[in-house]
């Protein structure tokens, strides 16, 4: 059964350490593409900052990266394509030589957030010992089953998820409002008080499994 976790990582023990401290506004998220090669599985930076045109040089000097080429830039952002250092490539090296996949990376304020899915639990603990024996700092936010349903991912339970589904597709949430409570009540024969509380339910569940770093409550809202 595979695994995904997620975790974080400060960027003096993974990458861009030096760019983050000349660009402390930096965000940056990873482009990753489908490969065997050790060189082309985070070819490509997308960077927001204020003045990207300020990115390359820090980039260029980072002891992390061998070398970053500016493809194009705009108001606020810029795109980049990156040649990692021996350093990175080997933990990259590792991830894959535990079957692992980069499913999402992502960096702020001098911390990468890390999405990774490995083929079992055995993969995950040989890579985490990996870290350890090397000295790397991390959190671990997550981890749970990589061949789960959604709503499972995102710790919705069935009901939250009909709610959800059922508040999109009837309105709920345009600007104007569509449907309200009441609507959403007679469509799924519930009370109103049940369609509110699902709603926040859901809503707490999705934002904490979807745009925070901290690690979710060991028991999610349910109902």
């Amino acid at each position: 059964m595979s695994v995904i976790t997620e975790f974080t990582i400060p960027a003096e023990a993974f990458a861009l350490e030096h760019t983050f401290q000349q660009v402390p506004d930096l965000s940056i998220e990873v482009e990753r593409l489908a490969t065997h090669s050790r060189e082309w599985i985070m070819p490509f930076l997308w960077v927001r900052t204020k003045n990207p045109e300020t990115v390359e040089t820090p980039l260029n000097e980072d002891p992390s990266v061998e070398s970053a080429e500016l493809i194009e830039t705009g108001d606020d952002v810029a795109y980049f394509n990156i040649h990692w250092s021996e350093d990175v490539q080997s933990l990259i090296d590792q991830i894959v030589n535990q079957h692992g996949i980069i499913q999402e990376a992502e960096a702020l304020d001098n911390l990468w957030y890390l999405k990774l899915q490995f083929v079992d639990q055995e993969a995950l603990q040989q890579f985490q010992d990996y870290f350890h024996d090397k000295g790397y700092s991390f959190e671990l936010q997550r981890i749970y089953d990589g061949t789960a349903r959604k709503e499972r991912e995102y710790n919705l339970t069935p009901e939250q998820r009909e709610v959800l589904v059922t508040a999109l597709e009837m309105g709920y949430f345009n600007v104007p409002r569509e449907a309200q409570i009441g609507d959403l009540a007679e469509k799924l024969d519930i009370s109103t008080n049940s369609v509110s509380e699902r709603l926040r339910r859901a809503s707490a569940n999705l934002t904490r499994n979807t745009v925070t770093v901290s690690a979710p409550k060991a028991d999610s809202e349910t109902g």
